[in-house]
């Protein structure tokens, strides 16, 4: 008999179907070393570690067999249940992520490219959820954002205090994020003719449910691995992380 954390079935969605077009490599990001092993390898460290119970890794198709093999058997990770598939857009692979998943008490939706999620912020994620059923991990900006006008001129200054940049996992009751997606879908035709652009999970929820997401603070090492810069600080994380 399993037992759950807290009582509740928590199954993590890991996205690696991206390409990587801004890293000016032949290798998609997640598969690229640092410290000697794939990004990837660091976030499914992370959720094979912790209360998880289960992972679904969303791939693309040619790359399916690659991590059955060379990433969830060399690296022993048995919490990983599914590797899937993934689709032409984002929202595509999180759909057959969601499909995979089942049914369960919370999902939490993560970029593959970030490899630097910890144990604390899923607990913080955890509670979070636990309390408002939507949330998603993000830290305040640290610099003041200008919005800019049509013709790139600035426009207005939001409050930076009022202003988080994103990041994953992105937590919710799985019924909510399973109808929420399955509306997205069914109007996916309508959403792309009215010029909507699909950038993140919580969107996802907030366009098609009256759930409010809740931010909760992830941590300012939590990057995703986009550019060539970010593998460089990405080495000077980790030689920390084990040098302490």
């Amino acid at each position: 008999m399993e037992i759950h954390f807290r009582g509740k079935q928590c199954v993590a969605i890991v996205l690696a179907a991206g390409r990587g077009t801004r890293m000016n490599s032949d290798i998609p990001k997640q598969y690229l070393p640092v410290k000697g092993k794939p990004v990837l390898y660091y976030a499914l460290k992370a959720f094979q570690e912790s209360f998880i119970d289960r992972i679904v890794l969303v791939t693309s198709l040619e790359d399916v067999e690659y991590c059955k093999k060379n990433m969830v058997e060399h690296f022993g990770f048995h919490k990983v249940s599914d590797v899937v598939a993934g689709g032409k857009e984002r929202y595509h692979s999180v759909w057959k992520g969601l499909q995979a998943a089942g049914e369960c008490d919370y999902i939490f939706i993560h970029d593959g490219a970030r490899p630097f999620v910890t144990e604390e912020i899923l607990k913080r994620a955890y509670d979070s959820v636990s309390e408002h059923d939507a949330c998603v991990v993000g830290m305040p900006v640290k610099d003041t954002i200008k919005i800019a006008d049509e013709n790139g001129f600035a426009d207005s200054t939001p409050k930076r205090d009022h202003v988080w940049m994103i990041q994953t996992p992105q937590v919710f009751t799985g019924r909510l994020i399973y109808d929420a997606y399955k509306t997205l879908i069914e109007k996916e035709k309508e959403i792309l003719r009215r010029g909507i652009r699909i950038t993140d999970d919580a969107m996802v929820v907030e366009t098609f449910t009256d759930r409010k997401v809740k931010l909760v603070e992830g941590s300012y090492e939590n990057i995703k691995i986009t550019t060539p810069e970010d593998l460089q600080v990405a080495e000077s994380f980790l030689a920390r992380i084990y040098s302490d």
